[in-house]
């Protein structure tokens, strides 16, 4: 059976945990024998769209070179996998409507306890106003209305999120249920 492409688009605010999700997802998926790539959002920054600022323009740029990658992955049968801030819903909208078979996976977790995670301080001086344009705390984020996923990463471990994440693929049949020895995932 040939494997069908589809994009699994994780959002959410710095340290959420949107890229230690997509790689444990992308174990399983591997583990089951699907084609998978991750976009990261650093990664992307850093290669794809070197030289763009944090403007809201330049951002949605961002968002829209990952999105046009993850489409032309997805059309080709690839489970693309995007971990990215993508702080503005209009862009992810059109990247669902520009993509078809698309999953947003809202990683949600307060400033508060990202504060405490951060290790680079980031947060700590962007609310102290020593850094500006700052996702969630002085440029905006703007919250999915219906994401097909929402997990709490202040709630629950990154393994279970991932189960979750899994499992709700499997109910979109998007993917198969796994072979109890196929899976990557610990139960």
């Amino acid at each position: 059976m040939e494997q069908k492409g589809f994009t699994l688009w994780f959002t959410g605010l710095s340290g959420a945990g949107k890229t230690t999700l997509a790689r444990l997802v992308e174990a399983e998926l591997l583990a089951r024998g699907h084609k998978v790539e991750v976009l990261d959002g650093d990664i992307i920054r850093t290669n794809l769209s070197k030289g763009l600022g944090f403007s809201k323009e330049d951002r949605d740029t961002n968002i829209r070179r990952i999105g046009f990658v993850c489409n032309l992955l997805t059309r080709n049968g690839v489970v693309a996998i995007a971990a990215a801030i993508s702080p503005y819903r209009e862009v992810r909208d059109e990247l669902r409507r520009d993509i078809g078979s698309f999953v947003e996976v809202y990683v949600k977790c307060p400033i508060a306890v990202l504060a405490e995670r951060d290790a680079k301080g980031l947060y700590k001086k962007a609310l102290a106003g020593e850094l500006k344009n700052f996702t969630g705390v002085d440029d905006p984020y703007e919250a999915p209305f219906a994401p097909e996923m929402l997990v709490e990463t202040n709630l629950e471990t990154p393994e279970a999120s991932a189960a979750q994440i899994i499992s709700r693929l499997e109910e979109l049949s998007l993917v198969s249920r796994a072979e109890p020895q196929a899976s990557a995932m610990k139960k």
